[in-house]
C-alpha cells in the first residue's frame, strides 16, 4: 500500500482529491493536514510514501514544508500541487528537489502516474508546465559542455534522466540492470556535486543533453 500524506487548506478539494487517490487500491491517504506545518508535524509521527502538498497555504506553504520535510527525511518523494502555474513557483519547487509539480485540474489518471512516477525516482511535471519552465531554464545561461569526467554510459543515463524516464526505463532503453542504473547515477551525482535527481534532469537540459 501506497501511504499519502496530503495537504490542502481547502476542505473540499482535499476530499476530491483524496477520492481520486483512492480511486486506486494500492494508494491510501493516510495523513491529512491543513497547511505545511500540519504537514510537518504529521511527518514526525508517522512514516508516509509520498507527501502532496499545495504551494499556498496559510501558516506554512507548500515550498517551506517541501524544504523542512526533504531535509529531514530524504526518502519521502514530495509532489507539489497547485492551480497557479507560476514560473517561479515550478523552479522553486524544482531547487528544493521535489518529484514533481502537478495541477489540481489534472485527471486522476495523471494524479495517479505522477504518484508511481515518484516512487520510482521520476520527474513528473505537467505539459503545459514544461512549455513554460524549460524555456526559462535554457536561457538562465549559455548551455555549457558536459563534464568531461563522464563517461558514455553516463552522459547516456543523464540525457534519459532529463526526459523524465524512471530507473527501470533507463535500464530497458540501455539493455542494462536497473542496479547498475542505480550505481551509475550515484556516480554522475558524485562527479557533478548535485544532490538529486531534479538537479540532474536540469543539468541535462542546460547542457543540452535533451
Amino acid at each position: 500500500m501506497i501511504r499519502i500524506l496530503l495537504a490542502e487548506d481547502q476542505v473540499m478539494v482535499r476530499q476530491g482529491l483524496k477520492m481520486m487517490i483512492e480511486s486506486d487500491d494500492e494508494m491510501k491517504v493516510a495523513g491529512e493536514a491543513n497547511n505545511g506545518k500540519e504537514a510537518v508535524s504529521l511527518c514526525e509521527t508517522r512514516a508516509f510514501d509520498i507527501v502532496i502538498l499545495d504551494i499556498r497555504m496559510p501558516v506554512m506553504d507548500g515550498i517551506e514544508a517541501a524544504k523542512i520535510i526533504q531535509s529531514r527525511w530524504p526518502n519521502t518523494k514530495i509532489l507539489i500541487l497547485t492551480t497557479f502555474d507560476d514560473d517561479n513557483y515550478v523552479l522553486e519547487s524544482l531547487r528544493i528537489g521535489v518529484s514533481g509539480y502537478i495541477m489540481k485540474t489534472g485527471d486522476t489518471e495523471s494524479l495517479h502516474r505522477s504518484i508511481r512516477s515518484a516512487l520510482t525516482g521520476g520527474l513528473s511535471i505537467e505539459d503545459r508546465v514544461a512549455a513554460k519552465v524549460m524555456p526559462i531554464l535554457l536561457n538562465r545561461e549559455e548551455a555549457k559542455e558536459t563534464d568531461p569526467s563522464l563517461t558514455p554510459r553516463e552522459r547516456a543515463i543523464l540525457k534519459c534522466i532529463g526526459e523524465g524516464l524512471n530507473n527501470g526505463e533507463i535500464a530497458e532503453r540501455l539493455a542494462i540492470s536497473v542496479g547498475t542504473v542505480k550505481n551509475n547515477i550515484s556516480q554522475i551525482l558524485n562527479k557533478l556535486e548535485l544532490r538529486d535527481r531534479t538537479q540532474l534532469a536540469i543539468y541535462a537540459i542546460r547542457h543540452n543533453l535533451v
